[in-house]
């Protein structure tokens, strides 16, 4: 396994990453509390990656369990003009560039609304995405595990399935890294002066569920079903219920396929 290095990452990067600084460390806690904890002394976009995250988070306050050398794991802080309500679409964008990246690798997936990308059904990356607003703009932390390996005692650790991509734990990790990096930097780029709308047609491409009976859980209760329809131009996923189409923004939401469908997964 090739040892992460920031150099090496810079030095396969093109030219839409140029900017970025990039650190490779050996443990943290979490990178995003790390980039986080430094917003406004960053002169410029930061990309932060870890060979371990002892307290990595996910959505709605879950932590993120990995192994050292099994995942990915990494963050970028991304400076924005803003304003902050046109940030909702962020995370959908963020998945469109790991997504379209990770499948020119060799490893098709998709995405599953808001923020995960999954494999043949099963989780195979997550996105977490935490914004703060400052006088010169709204600054983005974007955290993202992919998973490349999974032992057997991590996945029983997680409880549920989850997928992993040994194809890409086979490369070179500082040419994936600036893989993803080049892509992401470019995305970013677009959606500064775009907002979401131009990546709506590419996320409803990857979409998992797209025409299927899902189910939104609050804490493990039901708060919404239909079928889902995509995504509009402001990342909000569209359902289409017994009442009519409805919208429903990114929250602390879960997104499940509906039980009573064939093929459906806790």
């Amino acid at each position: 396994m090739t040892q992460l290095n920031a150099s090496a990452i810079a030095a396969h990067c093109a030219t839409s990453a140029s900017h970025v600084a990039i650190e490779v460390v050996a443990e943290t806690g979490s990178t995003n509390a790390d980039l986080l904890a430094r917003i406004g002394s960053m002169p410029g976009p930061v990309l932060r990656i870890a060979e371990n995250q002892t307290a990595g988070r996910g959505r709605a306050g879950r932590s993120w369990l990995s192994h050292p050398g099994a995942a990915l794991m990494f963050s970028l802080a991304w400076r924005f003009k803003g304003p902050l309500h046109a940030m909702s679409g962020l995370p959908m964008a963020v998945g469109v560039a790991l997504a379209e990246t990770i499948a020119t690798l060799g490893v098709p997936v998709q995405i599953k609304w808001p923020n995960d990308l999954l494999r043949d059904g099963a989780k195979l990356a997550g996105i977490l995405v935490e914004t703060q607003s400052t006088d010169d703009g709204i600054w983005a932390v974007i955290g993202a595990g992919i998973n490349l390996l999974m032992p057997d005692e991590l996945e029983a650790a997680i409880g549920r399935e989850v997928a992993a991509a040994p194809w890409l734990a086979q490369m070179d990790r500082n040419q994936l890294m600036a893989a993803l990096l080049s892509r992401l930097a470019a995305v970013l780029a677009e959606f500064d002066d775009t907002g979401f709308a131009p990546f709506v047609e590419r996320w409803n491409a990857l979409h998992a569920w797209q025409g299927q009976d899902v189910v939104l859980l609050d804490q493990g209760a039901v708060v919404q079903q239909g079928r889902a329809a995509g995504v509009d131009a402001i990342g909000r996923l569209l359902l289409d219920t017994d009442a009519g189409r409805v919208e429903i923004l990114s929250g602390d939401v879960s997104l499940r396929l509906n039980a009573a469908q064939p093929g459906a997964q806790p």
